[in-house]
């Protein structure tokens, strides 16, 4: 909507719809289903490789470029950053398979899943001028990235189990902030404590 202030300057009033929902939803339904993987439930396959792409990966670059249209830096750099990251991973793991390159070391996964930690960790502080569910799936996710680390650092299968059981505690979190936002939004207050 376009309004003409009195200095007949044009200001843009934004009245799309919140994206972090998406985004959110896009996150953790991902999360929670490659970590009940990596928890050892079941194997990898089809299923999470196609949520990596379309909803962990897509949903969530449409969610963070809906967030840039609302000048919000940190919905636009979070939303898009982790949607590049769930094609990366699923890149990481279609690109051996498909005999375009060999699977990377661990040392490079350790790398990798550091990088994403330090980044995350950086996110979780400016969460702290947010709200406590955010507070909470940063602080989570965190670990998550960490405990990957370590585990591909080790080689050790009981830390990349549990970092699976943590991180479906992560993704869980961040359904809980989607669905709560969405419901605050319809009934027009608070119902669902963020």
């Amino acid at each position: 909507m376009i309004e003409l202030e009195k200095s007949n300057v044009v200001k843009i009033l934004d009245s799309t719809a919140n994206p972090a929902p998406l985004g959110l939803m896009g996150f953790g339904m991902t999360t929670v289903l490659l970590n009940i993987h990596n928890a050892g439930i079941y194997k990898l396959g089809a299923m999470i490789l196609a949520m990596g792409i379309f909803y962990g990966g897509l949903a969530q670059i449409i969610a963070g470029i809906m967030e840039w249209r609302k000048n919000n830096t940190f919905g636009a750099t979070a939303f898009t950053s982790y949607g590049l990251f769930w094609l990366t991973l699923v890149t990481l793991i279609l690109m051996p398979s498909m005999g375009l390159t060999s699977p990377p070391e661990n040392i490079a996964m350790v790398a990798y899943f550091s990088m994403w930690g330090l980044f995350t960790a950086v996110l979780f502080i400016a969460t702290l001028r947010i709200n406590r569910a955010l507070q909470f799936v940063f602080l989570t996710l965190t670990i998550l990235f960490f405990m990957l680390a370590i585990g591909d650092a080790t080689g050790s299968t009981f830390i990349k189990q549990l970092a699976g059981f943590e991180g479906i505690v992560c993704g869980l979190s961040a359904i809980y902030a989607a669905l709560a936002q969405v419901l605050n939004e319809v009934y027009g207050g608070e119902i669902v404590p963020l």
